[in-house]
């Protein structure tokens, strides 16, 4: 490589680096009053320039990242938790629930109460209660092992985008980045199980036998061997009942046992791209060889 590539390549991942603090500020400070200036500061880029950089190279406002993981954390709240929908919208940063209402709709289609009760996660809920196995389409697949660069995460599951950043970023300086990178993660834990700032993850991404990985990269070797898979379709953070359903519902009636590997998932687009209503997943529960 060049000396004027590897300094473009440097400096370019200078620039991530300090936008991804950006977006872990805003993460751990989502229903707090996130001030632009405060966000130029973490990010020490000047006042002047730092939000345009940071739009320029995420391809977003600020304002739309804030909305858009607020609104997710919403989402996640409304599917799988009882809390009461104001408490909700003041969580998510709206003084009102109109306001919230009128938001929330703009992006997933919805009113917040409809989209707890219809949401995508509710066709999960209800297969699950019948014990419906047939409710989804799973296809049993093999699959050869896979050499994958990866960084690991701790926390919320529904972060994992964190993790997927700062492993995009380091590919990029690394000059191991395609114009076509997947994007994939393992999850270890139960999340019904461990406290959920303990629940391991791991953002992940194939990469060539012969391209070599330094720190903060780690390599990891998706496991070989049959796997099923159900397609999902919808937000992120409806997918806890999908799982449910996967283990509960099609499992107990499918005559095969899961392997002692970890689930995962790989994203067919992104939520750059499209609205969290059509956000493509498929779900990977490996399997024991008959």
């Amino acid at each position: 490589m060049s000396t004027a590539k590897a300094q473009i390549r440097k400096t370019q991942a200078a620039y991530d680096i300090r936008l991804n603090r950006v977006v872990d500020y805003i993460h751990n400070h989502l229903e707090e009053d996130i001030r632009f200036e405060d966000l130029a500061t973490v990010a020490c880029l000047s006042s002047w320039h730092w939000h345009r950089i940071y739009t320029a190279m995420r391809g977003e406002t600020i304002a739309t990242t804030i909305r858009r993981l607020r609104l997710s954390r919403a989402a996640e709240r409304l599917a799988n938790s009882q809390i009461p929908i104001g408490d909700v919208a003041e969580r998510a940063g709206y003084g009102s629930a109109d306001a919230f209402a009128r938001a929330f709709r703009q992006v997933y289609g919805k009113s917040p109460t409809d989209y707890r009760l219809n949401g995508s996660h509710a066709a999960y809920k209800a297969a699950l209660r019948a014990h419906d196995s047939a409710g989804f389409t799973v296809s049993i697949e093999t699959l050869t092992p896979v050499r994958c660069a990866s960084i690991a995460h701790t926390g919320s599951y529904m972060q994992i985008d964190r993790a997927m950043s700062q492993l995009f970023a380091a590919l990029a300086t690394q000059g191991g980045m395609a114009s076509d990178q997947q994007m994939l993660a393992m999850f270890y834990d139960d999340p019904d199980l461990i406290p959920i700032t303990e629940l391991r993850s791991r953002a992940c991404s194939p990469v060539a036998e012969g391209v070599s990985l330094t720190a903060p990269i780690e390599e990891a070797i998706l496991r070989g061997g049959p796997y099923a898979r159900l397609r999902y379709r919808g937000p992120y953070a409806d997918m806890k009942n999908a799982y449910r359903w996967l283990l509960g519902a099609w499992l107990p009636q499918s005559g095969y046992e899961p392997d002692d590997a970890p689930v995962f998932e790989a994203y067919l687009n992104s939520p750059l791209e499209v609205r969290p209503t059509e956000l493509l997943t498929d779900i990977h529960l490996p399997l024991k060889a008959s």
